[in-house]
């Protein structure tokens, strides 16, 4: 199916933004923002200071850099030649020829015969709506694949850019510059060049036909913002060769954008031939209009334009769908200055096009199609190789002998037969594994199995335990594994008679017969030193230096531990956990304290020998919360106190972390330390750091140096928590450069957690802190765990990924592994796999409950295997894919450039797609873009990777943030780094009242958003509300209890509770996005045009970064031209 882009509908795809200078991030870390400088473009959709209708731009060109090429700094001009960024400029053009970066001026007006002129001030309040695509107008789903573009014609049109007669194509390079250099590239528009251009974006299929001049749209606009919309004016005609009105603007300025009309009748229509949909095809319901558009008669035809076959009427484009409504668009003057005269001579040839953001594949559309289609059925596990619904769907999973995608999601669930064939993909094998998942209420939990003092049936060679996919022989007196094909002894208390099928006759009365995942009880054999452990404890270790008591911190950790130490974790049916609990606080030394339940009030001893740390007590140190409540509450009212007058600034790290496993090596149990800490431990201590940030290292050969441990102490630290079973759980609240990359090392290894709290105040931040600790605290969790993953022959786990620790290839080991810990394993083929018995991964954990009971759990999956690539393709999971590379590229940037780490991902991906195209899609031009049905959002996904501040930050992101984003990344399941990586957009004005659905999403970009409208972003970490300075009063009293928009407190972090129904509805939504992430979401209020509107532009990903990220219109032309390279 080949893509014609239509013309676009909202404003130009890559907004001019300003630098932001100012701004840190408080979404990773909740750090207030210094004031930004107001912006130098204006609104959204203000008119720009920086432009006068007439005359020159004012002001200078930015040149974000991409990876490898350093950034101009803001405010510089682009001396002449020098390639702009992207190939539409900021803000550039969009339906006509790009501006070249040496023409800034704009040119007097041309006239050309037979065309109206476009006056020199548009109006820019006009609304224009874009056609819905119809059956003629898609994406196509061709041998499965989706293609963009294709095109018959000798000469190559522009993908991306434009299309006209094969004169006036204007030259073109690459998003990328092919040499890598990472600078984008702009095109230039002096006249028309040779028709044959070898470099270059790709060609886009079009047949040559001649689009239509544009009719104008009049009538009102769509659902609830009219505001300024003068009726009746539509855009003026195109000219011939030029673009949407005559003038050429300057580059980097945009223009208000152009409308596709009707075709003519007789003419070939070229463009999207798709039997799928890739974007939103029926938009949500709306005010039809019917019969012929109002306004005047198109250019060149009498009577209305004839609409497109399929569709008597179009219905005026939502938010969300297609075109927007809008005010001034940014580099305009406000009024529309008169009538332009839209004359009806005949338009002359079609206008060059660039592509249309909504004729590439929409992640949004993806995600509802999958709703629709597989959220109503459960998800049943009993077939090898089932692509399960996407993370984004709600399912209910029934388990008939494959673990659930809630423990196990793989990139391709039908995998080659032979190396060589994987090879030739490029599609890694792994598996994204959460072995203690929490499953929704209605899902059975996994059944615990006893087989009593002789322990789980394993297979005497490989040691796989017993599952679905073992074969009974011999009447059922043996087993075969299915893993390494030896047959075993069927000890005698676990023979059963097989039925005519040789499935044995208890098989549906026995979870490891019939299930795919459940729990052995596990035997002393599985246990340290072959005795039974003790129930873990929890260590709550508070920084007490001058800054935490000064911020209030020590207090309200105080305050919380009183209540929350009630809500322990504990076995299902007991009544109070077995877990115990003890208390440290330090600065320069440590202060241990004996809350026995004997004694009358707490007593504290002092260890200030911190070189050689040892823990003073034992009786007492730990103790039942229920027993020792008075005086462990009598301590924890007393320690705000003691520590109220302290000067001591300086803290130690090391010695906490020693002080803790110890406690927990002296009481002969595994447990977590969970430590509040605040700044750079530079006291003289084991494990002082410095201050090693230097923001000159970044984008150098030495920038993975800032996140690689400074010292080896806190590794083999970590490897000594390890082997005790002390899981360590950071809460940090830096003021300033902290070090996350080695403070982090421990938690990570050990399989803990990680917090980060930048600048934290009590009165913003500390809802967000609560919340976090009384879910870490309560969270299911697993102690002293060893994961183990087999693989039936042909296969094996070669690489893990996530936070813990190994001594050898094959043990995944973790002092704590909880309820949000995923590990990614990877797949290397050691043999070639059967099409006929597929490929099994048995995934075995072996943990302490929090009741002190060793288990495993087991998660067994059946893949297939295929001999043709096509069928590899058919069944891959983008989303999973994304999560494999996102990790195996953030661990990359500890030992290679950041810029080498991307240039990676885009010639993995690039051969992956290239693959595709050779071998599955059919033959085609190759002009055409043609990806895999269920990997056309691996472009936009990929591109949200590397424009992710890990790899490619902006000045404003601090080393710390980088450090904790590569750290939580590295162990985050499908879901999250689907919404981390691209955020979820709501439009709140869309809000059903009467019913729980959501409204639907909408795609990231700024073009989406109009003024008129509330939208809620989400990305796991962060929670935003955008509100747009045109929205009605009614709705800003209903949800802010303030009468304008001005009145909205923007530092607010909490909506007020008001008894109507948007605002319940509202908030019902807030709460629910923020019990479904592992992290709560500090909600952020952004008024439009305010200064944390910046930091709200930073998460549209399918926009251009600040920082240099392309556009995903930009990324997908540069994947294109990659895929080319490699075809040819």
């Amino acid at each position: 199916m080949s893509v014609n882009p239509q013309t676009h509908t909202g404003p130009p795809y890559g907004q001019p933004q300003p630098g932001y200078p100012g701004y840190l991030q408080p979404g990773y870390g909740g750090q207030p923002i210094p004031s930004v400088p107001a912006s130098q473009y204006g609104a959204y959709n203000g008119p720009m200071t920086g432009y006068q209708a007439t005359g020159p731009p004012q002001g200078s060109l930015r040149t974000p850099a991409t990876s490898g090429a350093a950034a101009s700094t803001p405010g510089t001009s682009v001396p002449p030649g020098q390639p702009l960024y992207s190939q539409f400029g900021q803000g550039d053009v969009h339906n006509g020829i790009p501006a070249s970066t040496v023409q800034l001026q704009r040119p007097p007006q041309q006239f050309m015969p037979g065309t109206a002129s476009a006056p020199p001030t548009q109006p820019a309040t006009f609304q224009q709506y874009g056609l819905p695509p119809t059956s003629t107008q898609q994406l196509t789903n061709h041998m499965a694949g989706m293609q963009i573009g294709g095109t018959s014609a000798s000469v190559p049109a522009l993908a991306g850019l434009s299309y006209g007669p094969p004169t006036s194509v204007p030259p073109a390079s690459g998003s990328f510059t092919a040499t890598g250099a990472g600078q984008y590239v702009s095109y230039a528009n002096q006249g028309p060049p040779p028709p044959n251009i070898p470099q270059g974006l790709p060609p886009t299929s079009l047949s040559q036909g001649h689009p239509v001049a544009q009719a104008a749209v009049s009538g009102p606009p769509s659902a609830p913002h009219l505001s300024s919309q003068p009726p009746g004016f539509g855009p003026p005609p195109l000219s011939s060769g030029i673009g949407a009105s005559s003038y050429a603007p300057a580059a980097g300025i945009s223009r208000p954008p152009t409308m596709p009309a009707g075709s003519l009748p007789g003419q070939a229509v070229s463009g999207l031939i798709t039997s799928q949909p890739n974007h939103v095809t029926s938009p949500p319901p709306q005010p039809s209009m019917t019969g012929p558009l109002p306004g005047p008669p198109m250019a060149g035809l009498q009577g209305p334009p004839p609409t497109h076959p399929s569709q008597p009427a179009y219905a005026p484009q939502q938010n969300g769908s297609f075109g927007q409504n809008r005010g001034n668009q940014p580099n305009y003057g406000a009024a529309y200055s008169g009538p332009a005269n839209y004359g009806s001579p005949p338009a002359p040839a079609p206008p060059p096009k660039r592509l249309d953001p909504d004729s590439i594949p929409s992640p949004i559309q993806v995600i509802e199609d999958d709703r629709n289609n597989r959220g109503s059925e459960p998800f049943v596990t009993g077939v090898r190789g089932q692509v399960p619904p996407l993370v984004t769907t709600n399912f209910l999973v029934k388990d008939q002998g494959n673990a659930s995608p809630r423990y196990i999601r793989c990139t391709s669930y039908n995998i080659p037969c032979t190396s060589d064939m994987a090879k030739q993909s490029q599609v890694p094998l792994a598996a994204v594994i959460k072995p203690l998942a929490s499953l929704p209420t209605e899902e059975t939990p996994p059944y615990l199995v006893d087989h009593g003092e002789s322990g789980p049936i394993r297979c005497n060679r490989c040691k796989a335990y017993m599952c679905p996919f073992m074969q009974f022989i011999e009447g059922g007196r043996r087993f075969q594994c299915c893993f390494c094909s030896c047959v075993t002894e069927v000890p005698s208390h676990y023979f059963q008679h097989l039925d005519h099928t040789g499935r044995r006759v208890d098989y549906y009365d026995r979870p490891e017969l019939s299930l795919g995942s459940y729990e052995f009880l596990a035997t002393v054999d599985y246990c340290k030193n072959n005795k039974y452990p003790n129930p873990p404890a929890y260590i709550f270790m508070i920084d007490v230096s001058y800054n935490a008591i000064r911020s209030g911190l020590v207090r309200l950790i105080c305050e919380e531990l009183k209540t929350l130490l009630d809500y322990l974790p504990r076995e299902g049916n007991m009544e109070d956990s077995a877990i115990r609990v003890g208390f440290v606080t330090y600065n320069k030394v440590l202060h241990f304290y004996n809350v026995k339940s004997s004694l009358a009030q707490p007593q504290m001893m002092v260890v200030s020998d911190v070189a050689d740390m040892f823990v003073p007590l034992l009786d007492g140190f730990l103790v039942n919360v229920n027993e020792s409540r008075t005086v462990f509450t009598s301590l924890l009212d007393q320690i705000p106190e003691m520590f109220a007058d302290t000067r001591e600034t300086e803290t130690v790290f090391g010695p906490v972390i020693q002080a803790g496993m110890e406690a927990l090596k002296a009481a002969e149990c595994a447990g977590k330390l969970f430590i509040f800490h605040t700044s750079l431990p530079i006291a003289e201590a084991p494990g002082k750091l410095k201050n090693r940030d230097d923001k000159k290292l970044i984008n150098t050969d030495k920038e993975k140096t800032l996140f690689q441990p400074q010292t080896a102490f806190y590794n083999n630290l970590a490897k000594e928590c390890v082997a005790q079973g002390c899981c360590v759980d950071l809460f940090l609240f830096p003021n300033q450069y902290l070090d996350v990359s080695t403070l982090g090392v421990v938690p990570y290894q050990t399989g803990g957690s990680l917090y980060k709290y930048t600048f934290f105040q009590v009165e913003t931040d500390q809802e967000r802190f609560l919340n976090d600790l009384r879910r870490d605290v309560q969270k299911e969790v697993g102690f002293d765990a060893v994961m183990r993953v087999r693989t039936s022959t042909g296969i094996r786990a070669t690489d893990f990924f996530g936070a813990f620790y190994m001594s050898n290839t094959t043990d995944v080991e973790l002092a704590g592994l909880d309820c949000d810990k995923t590990i990614t394993v990877e797949f290397k083929h050691d043999d070639k796999l059967n099409e006929e018995s597929g490929a099994i991964l048995q995934c075995a954990v072996l943990y302490t409950s929090c009741a002190g009971q060793r288990r495993l759990r087991i998660h067994n999956l059946s893949l297939s295997c295929c001999t043709q690539l096509a069928d590899l393709y058919r069944n891959c999971e983008t989303d999973t894919l994304i999560n494999y590379l996102a990790k195996f590229a953030y661990r990359g940037i500890l030992n290679n450039p950041v810029k080498t780490v991307r240039d990676t991902l885009i010639n993995q991906c690039a051969q992956i797609l290239a693959c595709y195209r050779k071998n599955c899609a059919s033959p085609s031009s190759a002009g055409q873009l043609i990806l895999p049905e269920c990997m056309k959002l691996l472009p936009v996904y990929l591109n949200c990777v590397l424009k992710s501040d890990v790899l490619q930050a902006g000045s404003e992101v601090t080393t710390d943030d980088r450090s904790y984003i590569r750290q939580l990344v590295t162990s985050m399941d499908v879901a999250e780094t689907n919404v981390f990586f691209y955020p979820r957009l709501l439009p709140l004005t869309k809000v059903d009242f009467n019913s729980d659905s959501l409204p639907t999403a909408i795609r990231n970009s700024e073009e989406r958003l109009s003024k008129g409208d509330i939208y809620l972003l989400e990305n796991g970490l962060n929670i935003f509300l955008w509100v747009g300075v045109n929205v009605q009063q009614g709705l800003i009293q209903n949800l802010f209890g303030v009468s304008s928009f001005s009145q909205i407190n923007s530092s607010m972090c909490v909506l007020p509770i008001l008894d109507n129904p948007f605002s319940k509805r509202v908030r019902s939504i807030i709460e629910m996005f923020q019990s479904q992430r592992p992290h709560y979401m500090k909600l952020m209020i952004v008024k439009q045009e305010d200064k944390l509107d910046l930091l709200f532009k930073h998460f549209l990903v399918e926009d251009k970064s600040m920082n240099g990220g392309a556009s995903y219109v930009d990324f997908l032309c540069h994947m294109h031209k990659e895929i080319r390279q490699l075809l040819s």
